[in-house]
């Protein structure tokens, strides 16, 4: 008791701070949310704004289904996915930062504008987009209006007002941004003179040339204090924008053997024997054909060209293979062939049998409007009453297309018929009423039963490599890597300044993971797992983490010999060539003691400073337009070699015949840079954090 007495408060401190910590803790664990989970949620931090994995992750799939539609890649792809990621990414970053931007300027759209752009004359470009005649562009004004109305019946239609508004406010704002900075830059008469002449005036010079690869690596001797100096000169250029690293990895090929080739050689004979006996060709190719081609009359030139110029030449009822061509076999049955129109010009009429109550009437309605398109020739008048297609204001018309463009059903009722036949067809749009308005040209297509099948490794050649792969990684230290892969006899490559939201590496075709691993690995440490790479194996090791910002000259180093190599080169060179140099008063004797030989150039202009048959020479082309004529220039150390000229004459071209024209084709490039520029000001400025390599 009286131990407890004279530890009172401190018995009672800790079961205030134990009943505290009990009911935080019991709270986290009913809620089913632990305290470290938030920031395990945040993909990003922009100025202190976080965003959440969440709303980022509904965004990317946003981005990636339009960019699999664009780009027809599968959606699958790493590097899509990657491209999607960035693209959110730089979005969300913009979006953040223009705002706060917007704020401090004063930006801001007001009702009134808002009206204008929704509805008034100076409508926003999107609603040009989504209620716009395409060909006129002109606004259905009525059409907006009635949409509008309809937002208090119909909820959906209402979110898609909400969010297309917000898309106007944001272009608009931005345009503001955009012509705030466009309008803080401008070019002045005497700028606009200065690139007329750095765009136009002509140098003819002579020069003697020493390249720096007529001294070996042998006669120069490159020190510690040559990189120092080398680097503390050019420190600029090797300045990291985010954080990156160097992986160094050992590939163990997955790629088809002989024996895996065989097999499936076999497989196809098999296929073939049985491909002779089918009742049903095109059943049997879709059902065995890894690469589904059309059973549909195709042009030459459709197919693989080794396969095309072989089927086009055989008979009705031909096999073709099987026989590897590329990564794959093929194997060909020739169903039929004729000689059939290079493309049609066409129109039509699209029936939507959902607005007329079934197929059935849609059928009706596309043959009596044939039966009226024949006897009365008012197809194109029909077509603007009753198509639901974009083509209606044209009267139906589709211009001309060839095999290919339109789906099968229609192509085929166009490449079928004669000029001037009227047809009814059904497609997965609806029914279509077609005038074949005229056919053009004359050639062979062929109808094929096609089956194609990838060569790929067998399970047993993937087994062997990766049994390898797990074998290397088990003996692999950091230290012993390179060592250990030399003497297995495999190459050690590596994959530089890799960023942490990169889609792609060298000599890396799927690299997400082994990136993800990489930044989670301390340096030299060897990733503990081998990595699926598309077709090979992959064992990795951290090699280096270079921070964001300027890097240290360890870091660099390997990149800084051969450009160290050629300084210390060229201090030899420029002594060689100023011996030459004394005493001489042509270039002719500066080659004859320099054993090297006069060059003449012609017609170069200082905007584009190449020497012919060198490289580009900035120093060199530069003094030579600051030089008297014939005079010899000092040495000018150069990117290829050291120089010593003598200019010949200059060529001045007439007065700029229109100053303010030059000055607004200036003014363009000069905003567009300063637009750049502003926003890259913006984002240097900012404090953001990226986190997106813990969940992409």
């Amino acid at each position: 008791m009286t131990f407890l007495r004279n530890r009172a408060g401190y018995v009672l401190i800790g079961a205030i701070a134990f009943a505290i910590i009990a009911f935080i803790v019991g709270d986290l664990i009913n809620t089913g949310r632990p305290f470290w989970e938030a920031s395990q949620r945040v993909v990003g931090s922009i100025d202190g704004e976080e965003i959440s994995i969440e709303q980022f992750s509904s965004k990317v799939d946003q981005s990636l289904e339009q960019m699999s539609q664009q780009y027809g890649g599968a959606s699958g792809s790493p590097q899509l996915q990657a491209m999607a990621v960035d693209n959110v990414w730089q979005s969300e970053v913009a979006s953040v930062l223009l705002n706060k931007e917007y704020t401090r300027l004063g930006l801001s759209i007001s009702g009134d504008e808002l009206f204008d752009l929704l509805q008034g004359k100076n409508p926003s470009p999107l609603i040009v987009q989504y209620f716009g005649n395409p060909e006129t562009g002109q606004i259905d004004r009525a059409a907006i209006i009635n949409s509008l109305k309809a937002q208090s019946r119909e909820p959906r239609l209402k979110e898609q007002w909400d969010l297309l508004q917000a898309e106007v406010e944001k272009q608009a704002l931005q345009q503001k941004y955009v012509n705030l900075v466009r309008n803080s830059v401008y070019v002045t008469s005497l700028e606009a003179n200065d690139d007329y002449v750095n765009r136009n005036k002509l140098a003819n010079f002579s020069y003697v040339f020493l390249d720096y690869n007529s001294l070996s690596e042998n006669e120069v001797k490159v020190t510690d204090a040559d990189y120092k100096a080398y680097y503390d000169a050019n420190k600029k250029r090797y300045t990291n924008p985010v954080e990156s690293r160097d992986i160094e990895f050992v590939s163990f090929s997955i790629q088809p053997t002989k024996a895996d080739s065989l097999a499936v050689n076999q497989q196809m004979e098999q296929l073939a024997a049985d491909f002779r006996n089918t009742p049903n060709d095109s059943l049997f190719a879709a059902n065995n054909s890894e690469v589904k081609i059309p059973f549909a009359y195709l042009p030459k030139g459709r197919l693989d060209a080794s396969v095309d110029s072989a089927v086009f030449s055989l008979p009705v009822g031909s096999f073709y293979g099987p026989k590897l061509t590329g990564n794959s076999y093929k194997l060909v049955k020739v169903v039929d062939s004729r000689f059939s129109p290079d493309s049609v010009k066409a129109s039509h009429i699209l029936i939507d049998p959902m607005k007329v109550g079934g197929e059935a009437n849609a059928f009706k309605l596309a043959d009596s409007l044939k039966r009226v398109a024949q006897a009365e020739g008012t197809f194109p008048a029909l077509a603007k009453i009753f198509s639901v297609d974009g083509s209606k204001d044209a009267g139906g018309d589709l211009g001309t297309f060839g095999r290919g463009a339109m789906v099968p059903e229609f192509e085929n009722a166009c490449f079928d018929g004669r000029p001037g036949d009227y047809k009814v067809v059904k497609s997965q749009f609806g029914v279509h009423v077609i005038h074949i308005v005229k056919q053009i040209g004359s050639s062979k297509v062929v109808k094929l039963a096609y089956i194609e099948r990838n060569l790929a490794a067998s399970a047993k050649t993937r087994d062997v490599a990766y049994k390898a792969a797990t074998s290397f990684l088990n003996e692999a230290k950091s230290e012993t890597f390179a060592s250990l892969a030399q003497k297995k006899g495999y190459a050690v490559q590596s994959a530089s300044r890799v960023a942490a939201s990169q889609g792609y590496a060298a000599g890396l075709d799927n690299p997400r993971q082994l990136i993800r691993a990489a930044y989670e690995a301390k340096k030299g440490a060897v990733l503990n797992e081998v990595y699926n790479m598309d077709d090979s194996y992959v064992v990795a090791r951290l090699a280096a983490i270079h921070p964001k910002g300027e890097l240290p000259l360890e870091a660099v180093k390997a990149q800084l010999t051969l450009p160290v190599l050629n300084a210390v080169k060229a201090k030899v060179l420029k002594e060689r060539l100023a011996k030459a140099l004394e005493g001489s008063s042509s270039l002719a004797q500066v080659a004859q003691k320099a054993k090297s030989e006069v060059v003449p150039v012609q017609n170069i202009v200082f905007a584009n400073p190449i020497i012919p048959g060198l490289a580009q020479e900035n120093k060199v082309v530069g003094a030579v337009f600051g030089s008297p004529l014939a005079k010899l220039s000092k040495v000018i150390e150069g990117e290829r070699g050291v120089f010593v000229f003598s200019v010949e004459g200059f060529v001045t071209p007439a007065p700029i015949d229109n100053t303010y024209k030059h000055k607004e084709n200036i003014l363009s490039g000069v905003a567009q840079r300063a637009l750049g520029g502003a926003f890259q000001a913006l984002q240097d400025k900012a404090d953001i954090k990226d986190y997106r390599v813990k969940f992409y």
